[in-house]
């Protein structure tokens, strides 16, 4: 797939997605091109029926994302104007990864610092390698956390997990992440990789209008109550009865066979 940067990558492997962030050099940290490639390669995922699952994941073994690609801030983020262009860029990577309807992976290997926690948590699951390290590092630097990345820390990990991991900009290892909930699975390193292929595998035999209506009701149910789109959540639901897989799945349960799903 062309992405116009040879530091972000779409790579289509049957059912899975791939999206890597192929900056190793730099422990994968995210430059500018970057931000801007992310919302095509998701866009094209999305639009192909095959894809049931995008995984998200760092080149290499080192990091899956060290950060934002700090070297650039004094070309791109020197002034209010570079500074708008570069949040603009980010923004809308970030809706693109937060808006994906398809399930998302995040498999995390290494560091997942900063910027890299972003990205991770607009995942909807995250699975990492033993001696893999979680931060953000906002407090060391002068940073403000924006509310929507504070919000979306605390829905995972609640509010005093959330708050030690901002005021102390500490690293977590992979078994204090997994206790609080910040990822949902840890393997060793030399099984991260199938383990992640077999979790995705297992989601993208099943259902995808049902995938799809979970993922949208769970993403309302986050909100406050006003602010509840709870038509979509109905629309999904009917789009599952109506479709033909689920005929299939009565079928199939009638059957004693493993049923086969389309998405239509």
């Amino acid at each position: 797939m062309e992405t116009g940067t040879d530091r972000l990558l779409g790579v289509k492997d049957g059912a899975i997605g791939w999206m890597i962030f192929n900056h190793p050099e730099r422990r994968n940290a995210i430059s500018l091109d970057m931000w801007g490639a992310i919302p095509g390669v998701l866009g094209a995922f999305e639009a192909d029926p095959e894809i049931r699952v995008v995984v998200f994941k760092g080149a290499g073994d080192k990091a899956f994302i060290s950060g934002a690609d700090i070297s650039q801030f004094g070309e791109h983020r020197d002034d209010r104007a570079a500074n708008a262009v570069y949040s603009a860029q980010s923004a809308a990577a970030t809706r693109a990864m937060a808006g994906l309807t398809k399930p998302s992976i995040a498999m995390i290997q290494g560091f997942c610092i900063g910027g890299g926690m972003a990205v991770a948590l607009t995942c909807d699951l995250r699975i990492c390698a033993e001696g893999s390290r979680f931060g953000i590092p906002a407090a060391r630097l002068g940073l403000g956390y924006a509310f929507d990345g504070v919000k979306t820390l605390t829905d995972l990990v609640g509010p005093s997990c959330a708050k030690d991991i901002l005021f102390t900009a500490r690293h977590l290892d992979a078994a204090e992440a997994l206790r609080i909930g910040l990822v949902n699975r840890v393997t060793a390193p030399e099984d991260l990789e199938l383990a992640v292929r077999a979790y995705a595998d297992q989601i993208g035999e099943n259902a995808p209008l049902t995938v799809r209506a979970a993922k949208i009701a769970v993403r309302e149910a986050m909100k406050d109550p006003e602010k509840r789109k709870l038509e979509d959540v109905t629309a999904a639901v009917d789009a599952c009865f109506q479709s033909a897989d689920y005929a299939e799945g009565r079928k199939a349960f009638m059957e004693k066979r493993r049923p086969s799903f389309t998405g239509v």
